[in-house]
């Protein structure tokens, strides 16, 4: 009968409680008159409230437990026999005469649990008597209720090792087959619920299953808690028993939920004793039954068995537990064709971590693991799937997590494989995971081979991927990604000169197929990594005997060469003459002229032809002069052409200051204090001159178009230019020429027209107090200092 309402259940629940209270009532009151058959005639109308149908599961428990209650207490009156006068024996024969079979087996039970309490029959012919006679419920939710209370009253009574109802070898397995036996019956009862009331009420059936299912779970809790259950019972008896039940019910609520079940609650030993029983029954399950979370709790408890002890690891080497999990997930796979690509990809998830936790050596379940997975994947055209994706990555980021050590998970061959299933975005995700997991472990790889591979797995943040959409890009996620790539380079290292050459050339190889978005990002790591390797082998000149492809400097220089020209796709001359500079001292540190030369004859042409900006030059036309200073190896010719065309390049800057600025820098182009050759006072002094002109030039520029002079600051700086050569001894620079340049720029302060400038002021009088300092410090210096008059 179909409820109309909560309403109306309501009301039913409220009526069946009533019903059981009225004739309790009476029931207790022919119990304190010692009156067995009056009690015997309302504790069966009181149990007839069981028998409605209109009650859902939820509320007929509420009604059930009312009911148990009360035959707790008819129990109580049944054990004393002083009180209604029947031996136990008349008794189990007189209540089998109520009217309803529902209240007569109920009250059987009850007066059998005192039958075996009284020890006047053996407790498994009882047991067994009750448990065929509850044959005759056939209603689901009733009979469940019933074989529900059989069990609770049961379960301290049944014959196991140990208990006071034990009697010869046999009875433990009497016990395991009266459980089994309810939980049978019980488990079909559970199953036909589905198939009553109309098919348009099925999502309500199922959940009102679902409320059903601990009632029959509890006998399998049970079972393992009979004491003579051992390994051997089980192993032959009880699983086999069990599976088949769950095998042939055919309904996929109730064979997730005891495979669940059989999990949870029987030690892991015996799991691990009896894989093949419980896997070979995962591929015969409906393919509708969530096996994957199944699979995964077992090999969850299993790992963490491996890892509660070292000792039961040899157990899971006997077994051969990979093996066999291995194999049962790929016929499961191929048994469920439609079993969604996220749930196999799961199946393989939870395989590698029990692999990792239980066989971490054994990097060959790994890699095995991953080509099974691989070839799941090859079967799907695209995986769309979030989730399915998610799981890869889980998959691909488990070994990481495990060795902490990138070099091991590229020992795996499969590795790359599956990453190439991902999508362009979530490969991007899973490099940065890999880049991620090498900046925080410090890991070193140091062959070219292991780069080759590890660069293969990151082509996604390489180069622009197939059917990738490039306007699409997010640009501070691109900088993120490449600058990530950028640091990864300089973690490739090898001692042997020769490796760390070819582990070069290979990323070389790799990041010039970047595009010239990437170009920027990657080419200075990989100079600098070259410039460290020159700085190892600097002083080195020529072959090395009995070497193939000898690592010198001359022949990275060579390539570096190569891999600065390849910034002209970019365009990106800045950055490309930076690098040109670099290389220029390092071939000055490695006393190669023409190799410095050369380099330095790059970043010229690129000044000339290709900045353009007057910003550019200015910061370029200052490297190079600050580059240039600091080389030695040049002979008087070389330098000589260097320093013409950097002095060159100077004055003809486009505004006068950036002009008179890097004029003056030129200077310390003709003395360098290290180097003797390299002292030309008068050259200095003609710079400084020059410098002079164009500062007054742009004073007056400055008259002409503000109606002001401007402020004074470049004499000023230049007056800072003279102090210093002054003090390093410079002949051509006199105490006569700062004096005068001294009036000169107080004279053009104190003009009417001049602009008012704090920071010159300030620049100013920080030299004056120098110049004092000096005088006041007496000595060689303080002498030279006294004749310039402040």
């Amino acid at each position: 009968m179909m409820l109309n309402g909560a309403e109306d259940e309501e009301k039913w629940l409220a009526e069946g409680i009533a019903g059981i209270q009225h004739n309790a009532f009476y029931m207790h009151q022919a119990l304190d008159s010692n009156n067995l058959r009056e009690a015997l005639k309302y504790s069966a109308l009181m149990l007839s409230e069981l028998r409605t149908s209109k009650l859902s599961p939820h509320k007929y428990y509420e009604l059930y437990m009312r009911a148990f209650d009360e035959l707790r207490k008819l129990e109580m009156f049944f054990k004393d026999e002083s009180k209604h006068g029947v031996s136990v024996v008349d008794l189990y024969e007189l209540v089998q005469h109520a009217g309803n079979i529902l209240p007569r087996l109920y009250l059987l039970c009850t007066v059998g649990s005192v039958y075996i309490k009284s020890k006047e029959a053996p407790a498994k012919e009882v047991l067994k008597d009750l448990v065929e006679m509850c044959r005759g419920v056939q209603h689901p939710i009733r009979g469940l209720f019933l074989r529900s209370y059989l069990a609770q009253i049961s379960r301290d009574k049944l014959p196991d090792i140990g208990s006071e109802f034990e009697g010869d070898a046999e009875t433990v397995m009497d016990a395991v087959e009266f459980v089994l036996q309810n939980f049978t019956e019980m488990n079909k009862l559970w199953v036909r619920l589905q198939h009553q009331g109309p098919g348009t009420v099925r999502e309500k059936r199922e959940k009102e299953r679902n409320e059903l299912r601990d009632l029959v779970g509890k006998n399998l809790h049970v079972l393992s808690q009979i004491e003579g259950v051992d390994l051997e019972m089980y192993k032959e008896t009880v699983l086999p028993r069990i599976v088949e039940q769950v095998v042939n019910c055919k309904d996929d609520l109730a064979q997730y939920y005891l495979m669940d079940c059989i999990i949870q609650v029987f030690p892991d030993e015996y799991h691990l004793q009896t894989l093949e029983t419980l896997l070979g029954a995962c591929p015969q399950l409906q393919p509708t039954v969530d096996i994957k979370t199944v699979l995964s709790r077992l090999m969850d408890r299993l790992s963490n068995y491996a890892a509660s002890s070292p000792d039961v690891l040899p157990e899971f080497l006997q077994v051969e537990a990979f093996a066999k999990l291995s194999k049962a997930i790929g016929k499961v796979i191929e048994a469920q064709i439609d079993m969604p690509a996220v749930g196999a990809i799961t199946l393989y998830v939870s395989l590698l971590t029990f692999t990792l936790r239980v066989h971490p050596d054994r990097l060959d379940y790994v890699d095995q693991v991953l080509g099974a997975c691989d070839k799941k994947l090859s079967t799907i055209p695209k995986l769309g799937d979030s989730r399915a994706t998610k799981q890869v990555v889980a998959l691909l980021s488990a070994p990481l997590e495990k060795y902490n050590d990138i070099v091991t998970a590229l020992r795996l061959s499969n590795y790359p494989r599956v990453m190439d299933h991902l999508d362009n975005g979530t490969n991007k995700v899973m490099a940065m995971v890999i880049i991620q997991s090498i900046m925080k472990n410090s890991s070193c790889i140091s062959t070219p081979d292991k780069v080759e591979v590890l660069f293969e797995l990151l082509k996604g943040l390489i180069k622009d991927m197939d059917g990738a959409d490039v306007d699409e890009l997010d640009e501070e996620d691109f900088k993120e990604e490449q600058n990530s790539v950028a640091r990864l380079i300089h973690m490739l290292y090898n001692d042997e000169p020769e490796e760390m050459l070819k582990i070069i050339c290979t990323v070389r190889k790799h990041t010039m197929a970047g595009g010239p978005k990437r170009l920027p990002y990657t080419v200075p790591s990989l100079v600098f990594s070259a410039l460290r390797l020159v700085r190892r082998l600097q002083g080195q000149e020529g072959d090395i005997v009995g070497e193939e492809v000898p690592a010198t400097p001359k022949k990275i220089f060579q390539l570096l060469t190569q891999i600065i020209e390849s910034l002209s796709i970019v365009p990106a001359p800045e950055l490309a003459l930076r690098l040109y500079l670099q290389c220029a001292e390092a071939a000055n540190d490695c006393d190669l002229e023409h190799v410095a030369y050369d380099f330095f004859t790059q970043a010229f042409v690129l000044y000339e032809e290709e900045i353009a900006d007057s910003k550019s030059q200015v910061t370029a036309i200052h490297l190079i002069i600050g580059t240039l200073q600091r080389m030695s190896v040049f002979g008087v010719e070389n330098r000589d052409t260097l320093t013409h065309k950097a002095t060159g390049y100077s004055a003809r800057l486009l505004k006068k200051p950036d002009q008179c600025r890097a004029v003056y820098a030129c200077s310390h182009l003709f003395w360098v204090d290290d180097q003797d050759g390299l002292k030309d006072g008068e050259r200095v002094l003609l710079c400084l001159k020059r410098a002079l002109r164009i500062a007054n030039a742009a004073q007056q520029m400055a008259n002409v178009a503000r109606g002001s002079s401007g402020p004074v600051t470049l004499f000023v700086e230049i007056l800072n230019k003279y102090l210093y050569f002054f003090e390093k001894g410079n002949p051509q620079i006199t105490s006569a020429a700062i004096q005068d340049l001294i009036e000169l720029i107080k004279t053009e302060m104190q003009s009417d027209s001049a602009t008012p400038d704090t920071a010159s002021d300030a620049f100013l009088a920080s030299m004056l107090r120098y110049i004092q300092f000096q005088k006041q410090k007496g000595g060689v210096m303080g002498e030279k200092f006294e004749s310039i008059k402040l």
